[in-house]
């Protein structure tokens, strides 16, 4: 969940004076990194998980309002649908065991929610689009009651003019062509987002490397195959999310305007390029201004919050998001990794992290980066390949050519994390556990995706229509999910 805004809609005298406040927020941001010390002593690693609700019949459950009050924690929030909460996990440092007692904690405190939220006649279920969605669910109140929901879904279609078209294709030719009058159908998309505090110095090497990782990401995590009732790519939620809020008519399209969801156009050199895009090519969709001096704040040696900027940024749906945040008075920097699905279980979602987290690391720290030697299109298409075919996506690796998703991580990528890992002064016991998840799928050609697909296929054969096929796909899926055994082991009916 975004910050929250008080109004749902926004003068132009309002707008103007928020375009001002945002570059303003830049120009500060700016003296910022030449002349502050920012946070990065120890790098640190966050995690947020979102979540779906469903009814005993495994449809989305609207309740996410009971669910919360009787979760009564404040680590589980609201997110864009009825249906929707999200768990935040606090920061912390990933070297020894931490990841293990990490998983205890989740498992834990996914129970007791999951137990508060029966109470509501709920379930709660981690997956990268909730299979049994249909479009008449959002026929009714379907968005939750937040006002930044609302004012969020009002500006984008106020910016776009028109419906929002969505048209994906699957690889065995079932094919989704529809028409939404609403953003609901991104609330369909659920996923894991890790975060990784590093110093400014370091970001843009960071975030290079994390643009490469993430095609490999997705290959190895995809866990969204259905929407609407039909098998489309391996991650539908990479094509869903970016279609269900694109603020550009087909004209703007032509005319080469950039998508707010955006995988980028180029490698960077710096935090600060990143920033400057969003401010320079994308119109404000949430316009909510504070009353902070920016300047007179630095200035008197305090540390500005810069939230126009920082509000502006999180309507900007970059893959990998830079982050500004402040904590006990000092500025920090995030990368943002948004492109994993949730799901299906917490060993998987920590498994993903610490794929991604051992990647990156030594990635970020070669000689001869890797973006040295691939062009920036090879990265946006190997991600676009990842997540249409998953596993049997083939990637282009500079000094490999191009090879299948599995043989790429098997052969060099694991190998690469594990030594990341370990640099990072991770347990032998934590890199062995998660790492032979990620070897495990390789092998048996077995994650969220394939399995959810050949178990609605098995189910079909017995006889199931497509609709009640994933309502027990959904059903076999909540169970394996509490087992806390990683999907590549889960049995078919």
């Amino acid at each position: 969940m975004g910050k929250d805004v008080a109004a749902q809609s926004y003068t132009r005298e309002e707008r103007q004076r928020y375009r001002e406040k945002v570059r303003q927020d830049l120009d500060v941001f700016e003296r910022m990194l030449a002349e502050r010390a920012f946070d990065d002593e120890v790098p640190l690693t966050g995690l947020e998980i979102e979540l779906n609700l469903i009814d005993e019949d495994q449809q989305p459950a609207f309740v996410n309002d009971e669910v919360l009050e009787a979760i009564a924690d404040p680590e589980y929030q609201t997110e864009l649908a009825q249906f929707n909460i999200e768990l935040n996990v606090a920061p912390r440092p990933l070297p020894g065991d931490s990841a293990l007692q990490l998983e205890e904690s989740l498992r834990e405190s996914l129970n007791r929610a999951e137990a508060k939220a029966e109470e509501a006649d709920a379930r709660i279920v981690a997956i990268g689009i909730l299979p049994t969605i249909r479009p008449e669910h959002f026929q009714g109140e379907w968005i939750s009651d937040n006002n930044r929901y609302t004012a969020l879904n009002d500006s984008i279609f106020v910016a776009r003019g028109e419906d929002i078209v969505l048209d994906i294709e699957g690889p065995t030719g079932e094919r989704l062509h529809t028409f939404a009058d609403s953003i609901a159908p991104e609330s369909a998309c659920t996923s894991v987002q890790l975060h990784l505090q590093v110093g400014p110095g370091e970001f843009a090497d960071h975030w290079n490397a994390a643009q490469v990782i993430s095609a490999p990401q997705i290959a190895l995590a995809a866990n969204s195959p259905f929407f609407f009732g039909r098998r489309l790519h391996a991650e539908t939620r990479i094509a869903l999310f970016s279609q269900a809020t694109d603020t550009r008519p087909i004209e703007l399209k032509n005319q080469g305007v950039r998508p707010r969801v955006f995988f980028g156009e180029r490698w960077i050199t710096s935090i600060f390029d990143l920033f400057e895009e969003n401010v320079r090519y994308f119109p404000a969709l949430l316009a909510e201004t504070t009353d902070e001096d920016p300047v007179a704040v630095l200035d008197a040696g305090g540390t500005p919050e810069l939230g126009e900027l920082n509000l502006h940024n999180g309507t900007v749906y970059r893959w990998n998001r830079p982050i500004y945040d402040t904590g006990s008075g000092r500025p920090h920097v995030r990368v943002e990794n948004r492109v994993l699905p949730a799901g299906p279980t917490i060993i998987d979602t920590l498994a993903n992290a610490a794929f991604y987290y051992g990647s990156v690391r030594m990635l970020a720290r070669e000689d001869r980066p890797i973006w040295t030697q691939m062009s920036f299109p090879a990265a946006q298409a190997n991600f676009e390949a990842a997540a249409r075919d998953g596993l049997r996506a083939r990637l282009y690796w500079p000094g490999h050519g191009e090879l299948g998703a599995d043989e790429l991580t098997v052969r060099h990528l694991l190998p690469l994390a594990r030594r990341g890992l370990q640099n990072w002064g991770v347990s032998d016991a934590v890199i062995s556990r998660y790492l032979g998840v990620i070897e495990g799928r390789c092998t048996s050609g077995v994650n969220g995706a394939v399995w959810q697909t050949e178990c609605v296929a098995r189910l079909e054969e017995g006889g199931l229509d497509r609709s009640a096929a994933l309502a027990e796909m959904t059903r076999l899926y909540g169970q394996h999910m509490h087992t806390n055994e990683p999907v590549h082991t889960w049995p078919l009916p």
